[in-house]
């Protein structure tokens, strides 16, 4: 999608002004870069005008979650408890590569405490509602991320994804949203949840922005995506578990867009995952990975019954530090085995199909204080996206048409085969031909 010829300052101005407009009542940025961000929007006006352009990113909007480091400046990862934490020595590995690339870094986006849950809710801020009704969750951990793009006050967005945090918000919002092969871009001066799941990805309108932005972070030359044929793809639908408590019209949207991939010449076929993610569940009896590794990071503070954290996040971590680090180690070899025995089940294909999320975006005010209705919530937004962490694979969802409130169509691909997902979702892209999104 080609992005606008407007000069970059111009765009920013314009976001800027807006973002003044309710400077009292902000949601979605946690820190506006407003002066470094025109330096950067006039320099790429600059190398526009002189032909000397850095590439697709060059004047771009970029707006960065609240757990990137940025030099001079505490990391907060949303939790406030960080305000008085050392600043940082440098830009992390991928901001100083967006950088690099030309691309104007707006500012940080909100995000749940330490990227901990999946609603998009933070007890220490107001909640950024959903862009396209305020009243509706926005999905997390990326939360003011998503919002960001669906609104059009950044072009593309970073987030991190450690169960889904990038792919829930952007199938909550009409967004594409992609999560890499874990480690292939750089976790240096990013805010850890699990080192084990996380992967820092983009949200964006396309899937050529997304592949832009993630070239860029992973350190290798952006390339003009060429999308591969839909024709001969042999695609696996994972039926079982991961379609369950489907919202109908999801449901119904789903078997729709199957069926135009079968008049383009994919084949469709069943694929049981079931075993494995039952043997993935029964190993992480003791705790998900997630919080076992997150318990260790925020060990410091977690025996502070006054730490002023979201309780959301504190009685899960504490739990997980009672667990034995030898239990964790057992869990991950357990993880190895796991991750090979997935390989070669999705081997045969070129890719897995599900709904991003069994259900869309429901009201802030039906979860903000009902914890019973919160994890009921949580745990379906988190189903299906947690397969690619888990597993380490990688994935991208795509707006998903047909269905009254945003959902996504989310497409798995083995552990490397990333150029791969991003050109075949750039075909399904434009088969689907759908979206949500206010224009940017």
């Amino acid at each position: 999608m080609p992005h606008s010829n407007t000069p970059s300052r111009d765009r920013l101005e314009a976001i800027l002004t807006r973002l003044g407009e309710r400077r009292g009542d902000e949601r979605v940025f946690m820190k506006l870069y407003s002066e470094s961000a025109r330096a950067e929007a006039e320099a790429a006006d600059r190398r526009g005008q002189e032909g000397t352009g850095l590439g697709p990113l060059d004047g771009r909007i970029v707006s960065i979650k609240d757990l990137f480091d940025v030099a001079g400046e505490p990391t907060l990862a949303g939790s406030i408890i960080r305000r008085n934490a050392p600043p940082a020595a440098a830009d992390a590995t991928t901001v100083r590569r967006l950088r690099a690339a030309g691309a104007v870094i707006i500012g940080k986006t909100h995000m749940t405490e330490f990227a901990f849950t999946a609603v998009g809710l933070n007890p220490h801020y107001p909640p950024p509602g959903n862009a396209l009704d305020a009243s509706l969750i926005p999905g997390g951990s990326s939360s003011g991320a998503g919002v960001s793009v669906a609104e059009g006050t950044s072009g593309i967005a970073i987030g991190s994804d450690t169960g889904g945090s990038v792919r829930i918000p952007a199938a909550l919002q009409g967004l594409v949203g992609f999560k890499p092969t874990a480690r292939r871009v750089p976790l240096d001066g990013v805010f850890p949840l699990s080192p084990s799941l996380d992967s820092i990805g983009p949200l964006a309108l396309s899937v050529a922005d997304c592949a832009a932005a993630d070239a860029i972070m992973a350190g290798e030359p952006p390339e003009p995506l060429t999308p591969l044929p839909i024709a001969g793809l042999k695609l696996a639908i994972p039926k079982g578990v991961l379609f369950d408590d489907l919202a109908p019209d999801i449901a119904t949207a789903f078997e729709a867009s199957l069926q135009r991939l079968s008049r383009a010449g994919a084949t469709i076929a069943a694929c049981d995952l079931d075993d494995l993610l039952g043997r993935f569940a029964e190993a992480t009896a003791i705790g998900s990975l997630a919080g076992l590794e997150a318990s260790r990071i925020h060990a410091d503070w977690l025996l502070d019954e006054n730490a002023p954290v979201d309780a959301r996040v504190k009685s899960p971590l504490r739990r997980r530090l009672t667990v034995p680090d030898a239990a964790i180690e057992n869990l991950l070899r357990t993880r190895r085995t796991l991750i090979r025995a997935m390989d070669e089940r999705l081997a045969p294909f070129d890719l897995a199909l599900l709904p991003t999320t069994p259900i869309p975006a429901v009201p802030i005010a039906s979860v903000e204080h009902d914890r019973q209705a919160y994890r009921r919530v949580e745990g379906l937004l988190l189903r299906n996206t947690e397969v690619a962490n888990q597993f380490d694979l990688t994935a991208i969802t795509l707006p998903m048409p047909g269905t009254a409130l945003p959902a996504g169509l989310m497409l798995m691909a083995r552990n490397g085969f990333d150029g791969t997902l991003l050109r075949v979702a750039a075909s399904m892209e434009r088969l689907l031909e759908g979206g949500y999104c206010m224009s940017p």
